[in-house]
């Protein structure tokens, strides 16, 4: 019977400069129980690091005294395989008019119209930031919702457009080539990023978010 907690001797420690490590966890959902484990740490006094950032497999831990010693503890850390999400739980208002919108809905074998429903009617998580400033890959879509990127990028993508590809949904900050498949815009793509506030980015790590669809 399993008990929901496992050791992580899968996770593997590398160096990362003077004073950080870099955990290859190997899988998304590993990280993502690694990043909250760390995260949970960190807010108790347990562990003193200045900086984490997650990626899609791995978790760097920077600003550390001693990250030899980390290391070495790591493998006998007990990991939540997947413990609830406690991040802030953001809206964001969308119109369903991207130019993708038809061939996703065939992808999905449903009416154009159904995109929204279906898309909206999700909660995701941020996993993890990159590719730009406030750009945050979103984990919620299901399997059977999953589509191919684009065979052939766009050169620009406007900004806030709502886009998915694989198992992640993504809100561009600002203009950039993309090769995810827009299906919304975001009527306020503003609030993703924002260097004068802290944080910067909207969508930090561990962040719930839901779109509400609207008209225009």
């Amino acid at each position: 019977m399993s008990t929901g907690r496992t050791t992580a001797p899968r996770l593997r420690p590398l160096p990362a400069g003077p004073r950080g490590i870099l955990i290859d966890c190997g899988t998304t959902a590993a990280a993502r129980a690694c990043y909250r484990s760390l995260q949970a740490r960190r807010m108790s006094g347990l562990l003193e690091a200045s900086d984490l950032v997650p990626g899609a497999t791995t978790v760097l831990v920077d600003g550390v005294d001693e990250p030899e010693l980390l290391a070495a503890e790591l493998p006998d850390w007990p990991m939540d395989e997947e413990p609830e999400p406690s991040g802030e739980c953001v809206e964001i208002p969308v119109c369903y008019d991207g130019p993708d919108l038809e061939a996703v809905a065939e992808l999905w074998g449903v009416a154009p119209e159904e995109v929204a429903d279906l898309h909206s009617g999700i909660e995701y998580e941020a996993a993890f930031c990159g590719f730009s400033p406030g750009f945050a890959y979103l984990e919620g879509l299901p399997e059977r919702l999953r589509v191919p990127r684009r065979e052939t990028p766009r050169t620009s993508v406007p900004a806030g457009s709502v886009a998915i590809a694989g198992p992640y949904t993504g809100v561009y900050p600002r203009s950039s080539p993309g090769g995810w498949r827009l299906i919304a815009t975001m009527t306020n793509p503003g609030r993703l990023w924002n260097e004068h506030r802290e944080p910067a980015a909207l969508l930090v790590p561990g962040t719930r978010v839901r779109f509400a669809a609207v008209r225009v």
